[in-house]
């Protein structure tokens, strides 16, 4: 484990904690915790790429709006 972990206190809905410890015992992760600690970190992965392709599509939309305003500006404001 990493020397900088931190204990946290959760609650799951039994279903959840029933599959996880399916997984667990038929060791596919040797305890709970490493079961919770791969599914965060695949949450966190999968959301960041989520996250970077949402800004980027932002920035693309707010570049064609700020070339839409300078159309405007320099042919339609005559």
């Amino acid at each position: 484990m990493e020397p900088d972990t931190e204990k946290i206190t959760i609650r799951i809905p039994n279903r959840h904690l029933r599959a996880l410890d399916f997984l667990v015992e038929i060791d596919d992760f040797p305890s709970r915790s490493e079961a919770i600690r791969v599914a965060i970190r695949d949450l966190i992965y999968g959301r960041m790429e989520l996250v970077m392709d949402r800004m980027k599509k932002l920035e693309h939309a707010e570049q064609v709006l700020a070339e839409m305003k300078q159309f405007e500006d320099q042919y339609l404001n005559k």
